[in-house]
């Protein structure tokens, strides 16, 4: 990677704000990177679109962040749209590196003592081909449970930009998660969807009893950084981190909460 290459910045690509927990754990390890966070709040949720439709939309909103932005790496920090399409962007744009969010169900296996995992998911993820596969390539010895949520990603959404949330419908969105079977439960809870993390202390709070919620953030920016050149030596002043919404309207609590993130609404 070329010195110029090196210091493009990371795109970080979510239907809404979700993907700041991704941004957060990526800043930590990449501190000497230039972010710009993609929000495409026109079309949130995604969970309304046919896929067809979605696949469409991403593709070519892409051919438009990439031309404008010239980002050296795209995170797709939805698990969404990675899983709807990941391998399509790969093959429709082969000389940029993407790395997707997919459910980390393997850790999940992999960790288990009960047997019994459950993956938190919207509607669309949950449905997708590509999270079945996962079940059966990494967890065949272990009972998935799938729920899809309606709610939470909104919820998460009012959240970071109220400051609150109606605990019994978070309660009410994780219910399903929790299962007792052959005198075990359910011990691990993977949430794949990156706005969930944001209302995990609300989770752990609301929950029957307490379980592991695998948040996936910090394997995602440490995949980003494995596929980056060490940044060249820079003079002079570096451009800020920027927040891009393809809605174009960025209200006060939205503003407000980018700030806190270290990002300028563009």
């Amino acid at each position: 990677m070329s010195d110029r290459s090196s210091q493009r910045p990371i795109l970080m690509f979510d239907s809404g704000v979700g993907g700041l927990t991704v941004l957060r754990e990526a800043r930590v390890l990449m501190q000497d990177r230039r972010f710009v966070y993609v929000a495409d709040d026109a079309a949130f949720p995604y969970g309304a679109w046919e896929e067809p439709a979605l696949k469409d939309h991403i593709l070519t909103l892409f051919g438009k962040l990439l031309d404008r932005l010239q980002p050296a790496i795209s995170v797709i920090a939805c698990n969404t749209a990675s899983t709807l399409v990941i391998d399509a962007l790969r093959e429709k744009f082969p000389g940029h590196p993407f790395v997707g969010t997919v459910p980390a169900i393997k850790p999940a296996a992999e960790r288990t003592h009960s047997g019994l995992v459950s993956v938190l998911a919207t509607p669309g993820t949950v449905k997708r081909q590509y999270t079945r596969d996962l079940i059966s390539k990494w967890a065949q010895k272990c009972h998935v449970r799938l729920v899809g949520s309606d709610r939470l990603a909104g919820l998460a959404e009012i959240y970071m930009r109220q400051g609150f949330v109606d605990e019994e419908a978070v309660r009410g969105e994780i219910a399903p998660c929790f299962i007792e079977r052959d005198g075990n439960r359910t011990d691990i809870v993977v949430l794949a969807c990156t706005h969930y993390p944001f209302l995990v202390n609300r989770m752990r709070k609301t929950a029957p009893w307490p379980v592991d919620w695998i948040d996936p953030a910090e394997a995602i920016a440490r995949r980003a950084m494995s596929l980056l050149e060490p940044v060249a030596e820079t003079s002079g002043d570096s451009e800020p981190d920027l927040a891009v919404f393809t809605s174009g309207k960025v209200d006060f609590a939205t503003r407000r909460l980018i700030q806190g993130f270290g990002l300028t609404a563009r």
